[in-house]
């Protein structure tokens, strides 16, 4: 499933195209994704000017001038593609291809510049919902979800508030969309590596007695942040080279220290990676860098 990088990828390359631009036509070609369309999907779309795309965790957010809010998940394999002067441009293929056929083509923005963004998602666990942009933060989507892990907000004191007393381990409680919103598997395994920490360990260790952060809380929050930046400044996780909207070339799974290097040695001590199964996903780690 793409990331936060991943799903930040695409906003960036969708919106030159799309911010700006009226919603002249839209295809719909099926009743439902991994839920139905909303009622009169294409209908409310069309004429509408999008304002702003922004990202919720790994959710993208169209503002419209009708006051609604277009909310995309790309699911397992959705992804967008823009294509504009003849040419189509590819916004990310991510660690797990499932190809792109034009059979799998959902819905078409024809938009007023003369441009098209189409989506894409051979599983069709992706979806697309309609709000009003005032009760965004407490729709079905997001009412709940956790901090987002760029920025100030995630800091050591936010994460041994969120962790004191909670004996689940660390691994799971980075996963938790309650507490920290859009970390997905491939980074948590990331940053832990870089932050030194056991994904076993319980995640109350991180605050002290009184609650306060350990070391090991502040230079995690700094490890998360950092790992999830370079993700983006690489354009995500990829299997296969793609251009990115500039034209230039990148994918972080080339910079992956432990994340699906099972048996390979550790770049830090050369001592193999390891992997073991947590709550039914596979954690890569270190044992002797992980303690």
């Amino acid at each position: 499933m793409p990331e936060l990088p991943e799903v930040e990828t695409v906003r960036r390359g969708l919106e030159p195209a799309m911010v700006g631009a009226r919603l002249a036509r839209v295809e719909q070609r099926r009743p439902d994704l991994r839920f139905p369309f909303p009622e009169r999907f294409a209908a409310r779309l069309t004429g509408r000017r999008v304002e702003s795309l922004s990202r919720r965790a790994k959710y993208l957010v169209a503002g419209l001038d009708s006051g609604e809010a277009l909310i995309m998940h790309l699911g397992m394999s959705g992804r967008f593609r823009v294509e504009a002067g003849g040419e189509a441009v590819g916004l990310g293929e991510f660690h797990y291809e499932h190809g792109n056929e034009s059979a799998h083509d959902h819905v078409v923005f024809h938009l007023s510049t003369g441009a098209t963004v189409t989506y894409n998602d051979a599983r069709r666990f992706g979806f697309m919902d309609l709000v009003p942009g005032s009760e965004l933060a407490a729709c079905r989507h997001f009412a709940g979800m956790g901090i987002e892990p760029l920025g100030s907000a995630l800091s050591g004191e936010a994460i041994a508030g969120m962790f004191a007393g909670k004996r689940t381990p660390l691994k799971a409680a980075l996963l938790d969309q309650r507490l920290i919103a859009g970390l997905g598997n491939i980074y948590v395994c990331e940053a832990l590596f870089r932050a030194g920490l056991n994904p076993a360990a319980q995640a109350g260790t991180l605050a002290r007695p009184d609650g306060a952060p350990t070391p090991a809380a502040e230079r995690l929050a700094g490890v998360i942040r950092d790992v999830l930046l370079e993700a983006i400044e690489a354009g995500g996780s990829t299997l296969r080279d793609h251009a990115q909207t500039d034209g230039s070339l990148g994918y972080f799974q080339h910079r992956f220290r432990v994340y699906d290097r099972e048996g390979e040695p550790c770049q830090h001590c050369a001592a193999p990676v390891r992997r073991m199964v947590q709550s039914g996903r596979s954690t890569f780690y270190c044992g002797a860098c992980q303690p």
